[in-house]
């Protein structure tokens, strides 16, 4: 655009000294001609007012087609004057080399007298100055519909103090949702709202996602498929997954994405605690912050606890932390601690500022409904969630990052906790069957897809009780199921479980993992027959004396891929059917192509004995060698468990001596890995059980 300074744009008759008499705020959209008639200059000073975020913005255009935006945290050096370095850029590498910015506002009562000069600086280059003049006191223009089913009367307003658990610091008012979002920084604006006949939903009285987005472009005034600063939000009875989804951001149809949401008051929100001093007054905020919670989703807000698994946008926005005790309409009220209790205690009816600071400052389409997709199905999923858990259930992985090589299988860890100060009984299985679990996973810019286990066990609950901090544990193969390979391609999934109780669900955070991609071409050529549903099922079961195909293809890659994690895997899976005798299951069409000790032709089982010392050649390398390797990849678990599982057949061959060297290996490989002390416990008695043996023999 040139480093000319632009006019001036002061009123007839009025100049900037003048004009700074009047006082007033100074916040607010800026705007100036540029360069370019059919683009405008923008700046977003951001210093008072509500929520002040302390930060500037705006929007360069560097050519017809190239815009730059950019971000700068600032400080009042002296009054309506600001300064501060530019800490952000999109796109990155451009042709806007500044590095700081100053501002110089002039403020007025009367808006049209209200202007900012604004000095571009750094990198050894000439100054930029640019005079904007002040356009409107919020950041963007937004319009809201609120749509209902037939029979249902939406809940736009709250009383802010009408319940008696309330901050003694909050005003109290009748606050809209409207004006929530004024305060967050927009121009809000209602459409036409509507009424949908429930005949629409398909002939039954519960609604799916795509009768609602059926819905949403037929009763919607301002639907079009196109990004737009406009929502459409339902106000419905059920949806059809029950009582237990209050809420969601379902537009994940098409190319558009977060442009419809729903609220479901024949659901949870509309159950106020038993006891509660005021249930009406309960029920109503809790039907209010919800549907501000499902339009902040189309926002592209996360919630409060989900930040740092990654930007849906890519990595130009900045690196969040995840708030998980935050008082912001994106938290879930039960999440923090002390529960909804302790939660609308000091709720102020407010986003968190990391939170205002990305809906105001961020690049338009990240932030804009109907443009960058939003990168999950949000809403309440599934199911109640627990109001107020007494465990906590963990998905994890013992690595220091979750960084996992191409083709290596992934093993997770879920842990659950008692979090209570009191025993709580659980059921030994709960974590072993996953009859209660529900694991998650999607690929990022993918579907999401709900893990299924090739078996699931049917066993007598045991109970068992779970004393304060006290945990259980137990591994997961999370690589293929009868979904197929969920995590075999290259890229960044975000995982997270479910514990499903009769009180409600109990949620682990999110995990976001990342699978590398091959190394060389002899990965990739390996990787043809690798990812394979018969390759997968032998490294769940740990085997197979059948799949003969998927065998002789772990074998190979041991071979050719030595050094990688696969090889691990890929060796447990060929040792352990050797450790035992068992049966195998020949299936022949005539009586040569079975063995002669099966008898006659047909499906004959032939009884195939153990061979130890195979077992141990390839256990070696796999668990006994590279011991903290096999540890990470493994899982902790897991590798305890193949070497009790292979210790104790050693030292029923006799060679007792061996079975406790590995007992002793073991020992020092999780005590490395700070692995607790419960479980080093066990090892030395174990240790201490062979020694025994010996000492008899």
């Amino acid at each position: 655009m040139g480093d000319q300074n632009l006019e001036t744009l002061h009123a007839p008759g009025q100049t900037a000294s003048t004009a700074a008499l009047f006082g007033g705020p100074v916040s607010g959209l800026y705007a100036t001609l540029g360069l370019f008639t059919t683009q405008t200059e923008e700046l977003r000073l951001d210093v008072d007012g509500n929520y002040p975020q302390m930060t500037a913005s705006g929007v360069v255009p560097i050519s017809a087609l190239q815009r730059i935006h950019w971000i700068a945290q600032l400080v009042s050096t002296a009054p309506n004057r600001f300064t501060g370095g530019i800490w952000f850029k999109d796109p990155a590498v451009s042709g806007f080399a500044y590095t700081a910015v100053t501002i110089e506002a002039t403020p007025s009562f009367i808006p049209v007298l209200r202007f900012a000069k604004v000095t571009f600086s750094g990198m050894g280059l000439p100054d930029r100055v640019r005079i904007f003049k002040f356009k409107s006191s919020s950041f963007h223009k937004v319009q809201f519909e609120f749509d209902a089913e037939a029979g249902i009367v939406p809940e736009i307003t709250t009383l802010t103090c009408a319940h008696p658990n309330h901050p003694s610091t909050i005003p109290c008012e009748t606050l809209g949702i409207e004006e929530v979002y004024r305060r967050a920084g927009f121009d809000v604006r209602r459409s036409g709202d509507s009424i949908v006949p429930i005949a629409e939903s398909g002939g039954d009285t519960v609604w799916s996602d795509a009768e609602m987005h059926d819905a949403m472009q037929t009763y919607w005034s301002r639907f079009a498929n196109i990004p737009q600063w406009s929502l459409w939000t339902f106000f419905a009875r059920q949806h059809e997954s029950g009582t237990g989804l209050g809420g969601i951001m379902f537009d994940d149809i098409g190319t558009n994405h977060r442009q419809g949401t729903a609220l479901f008051y024949d659901s949870f929100i509309s159950e106020a605690p038993v006891g509660d001093p005021n249930p009406g007054a309960f029920i109503n905020r809790m039907r209010f912050w919800t549907a501000v919670h499902e339009m902040g989703h189309a926002f592209n807000l996360a919630h409060s606890w989900q930040k740092s698994i990654g930007a849906p946008w890519g990595s130009t926005w900045i690196p969040l932390l995840d708030e998980p005790e935050a008082r912001s309409y994106m938290n879930y009220p039960y999440f923090v601690s002390g529960g909804t209790t302790a939660f609308f205690n000091t709720f102020e009816y407010r986003f968190s500022d990391p939170e205002l600071l990305f809906m105001r400052h961020a690049p338009e389409r990240y932030v804009q409904m109907g443009n960058e997709a939003w990168f999950s199905h949000h809403g309440f999923e599934d199911a109640h969630l627990h109001p107020e858990p007494k465990l906590k259930l963990e998905l994890r992985f013992n690595r220091a990052k979750p960084v996992f090589e191409f083709l290596e299988p992934v093993v997770g860890e879920l842990k659950l906790s008692n979090i209570s100060a009191e025993p709580q009984m659980v059921d030994e299985n709960t974590l072993r069957t996953l009859e209660r679990i529900t694991i998650l996973i999607k690929r990022e810019r993918g579907q999401t897809r709900r893990y299924q286990a090739y078996s699931h066990l049917c066993v007598q609950p045991k109970n068992r009780v779970l004393m304060p901090k006290e945990a259980m544990y137990e591994s997961v193969f999370l690589s293929a199921g009868t979904n197929g390979l969920d995590l075999a391609e290259p890229g960044y999934y975000i995982l997270q479980a479910a514990l499903h109780t009769e009180a409600g669900n109990i949620l682990s955070q999110p995990l976001r993992i990342r699978v590398a991609p091959p190394r060389n071409y002899e990965e990739e050529y390996a990787a043809q027959d690798v990812i394979s549903d018969d390759v997968g099922r032998v490294l769940a079961f740990d085997g197979s004396r059948v799949l003969t195909g998927a065998v002789n293809t772990l074998r190979e890659a041991t071979e050719k891929l030595p050094g990688r994690r696969l090889t691990a895997h890929a060796r447990i899976a060929l040792a352990m059917p050797l450790t035992k005798a068992g049966r195998k299951l020949y299936i022949a069409e005539s009586a040569s192509a079975v063995p002669t000790s099966a008898g006659v032709a047909g499906s004959k089982f032939q009884t195939v004995g153990s061979d130890i010392d195979q077992a141990l050649r390839y256990l070696g390398p796999a668990v006994l060698e590279n011991c903290a390797e096999s540890a990470e990849t493994l899982g902790h678990v897991d590798y305890k468990y193949y070497v009790d599982y292979v210790s104790n057949a050693v030292a029923k061959a006799g060679n007792v001596p061996q079975a406790a060297a590995m007992q002793d290996l073991l020992y020092e490989t999780l005590s490395a890995r700070n692995v607790k002390a419960s479980v080093l416990k066990d090892i030395k008695e174990r240790r201490n059980l062979y020694g025994t043996v010996r000492a008899k023999a």
